[in-house]
């Protein structure tokens, strides 16, 4: 891995588990960081970039945001100079949200809120900080409005002529864990991104048809 490394000043590290059982994440964050970082330091890596989750300290009844807890605090024991980028949920997980979420022509989904963002957003996002200075810290991104996930389901329902209806169901928190109000939404965004999902609805049926 040092020689795939060689002459790199920054890695921007998008890795993800492919499986989401707990102890399964948890291993592949440990590993990854294991392999990864003294090949960094062997190469001289200048910046380190991590993708992550904003709230993930909070939700930590859920196994894979305990695995990325567990990725952050690899990142900041490295000794690699680093940013943490915490982005909110994208407007490209809603449908698979949904479909999780769906018994016969029922949408049974919790009100807890969100702020999620366009992936193409949050790829701006990671390109602007990879050629910035390593903040040694967190960048909160997120998206331009706050929604509630039911509310999100059914706009996405909504713009896709689909029949299922939506019944909200606050104990059923977010992937089956019970979070706080705000857990998923950040105190404090240090960038927004521009699209609303509005728009991206109605761009995403357009490339659709």
């Amino acid at each position: 891995m040092t020689e795939a490394l060689r002459g790199a000043q920054v890695v921007v590290d998008l890795t993800n588990s492919p499986s989401f059982e707990d102890s399964a994440v948890l291993n592949f964050f440990e590993t990854s960081a294991r392999n990864l970082f003294p090949a960094e330091a062997a190469a001289g890596v200048q910046h380190h970039i991590a993708l992550s989750i904003v709230g993930v300290d909070r939700m930590g009844n859920i196994g894979y945001m305990r695995a990325k807890v567990a990725q952050e605090n690899a990142i900041k024991s490295s000794g690699i100079p680093y940013t943490i980028v915490r982005a909110t949920q994208f407007f490209e997980f809603v449908g698979p949200l949904v479909d999780t979420a769906t018994s016969g022509k029922t949408v049974r989904i919790s009100d807890v809120l969100m702020q999620p963002i366009a992936a193409e957003d949050i790829a701006a996002a990671v390109a602007k900080v990879a050629v910035q200075p390593p903040k040694n810290g967190y960048i909160n991104v997120a998206g331009p409005d706050r929604l509630r996930q039911d509310e999100l389901a059914r706009e996405f329902l909504k713009a896709r002529n689909d029949p299922r209806q939506v019944e909200t169901d606050p104990s059923l928190g977010y992937y089956g864990g019970q979070v706080s109000e705000n857990a998923l939404v950040p105190d404090h965004p240090d960038l927004l991104g521009a699209v609303r999902f509005s728009d991206w609805l109605v761009h995403s049926q357009a490339q659709a048809r």
